[in-house]
């Protein structure tokens, strides 16, 4: 009888280990879980923080005329087939008053 509390004892104890362990196995999981969600969560905040501020500069370039010329240039470099860009230097103020072409230049 002796031996039989015992034994009935033991296995009680080490039932209670057990779950005690699967418990403690479970939160070890979820919090492993829950640190990769944050850590992902935090990379894709720091990506938009940093997609952010490009966007405000680009905004801030785009509302200089400056700024927006070289941006109508890139837009207009998508070009369809048969088309071709031509793209004017140095052109000045005076470069709008109306003048006579010369097809030897």
């Amino acid at each position: 009888m002796l031996l039989t509390g015992r034994l009935a004892l033991a296995a009680l104890v080490l039932g209670v280990l057990a779950v005690i362990g699967i418990q403690f196995e479970g939160i070890i999981a979820k919090n492993v879980a829950v640190a990769a969600e944050l850590r992902s969560s935090r990379e894709r905040i720091a990506s938009l923080v940093a997609r952010e501020g490009q966007q405000r500069r680009t905004i801030a370039r785009l509302r200089s005329p400056l700024g927006v010329v070289p941006e109508i240039h890139e837009k207009l470099r998508l070009v369809g087939p048969n088309e071709e860009i031509i793209f004017v230097r140095g052109a000045t103020p005076d470069a709008h008053a109306p003048r006579r072409w010369d097809e030897s230049q």
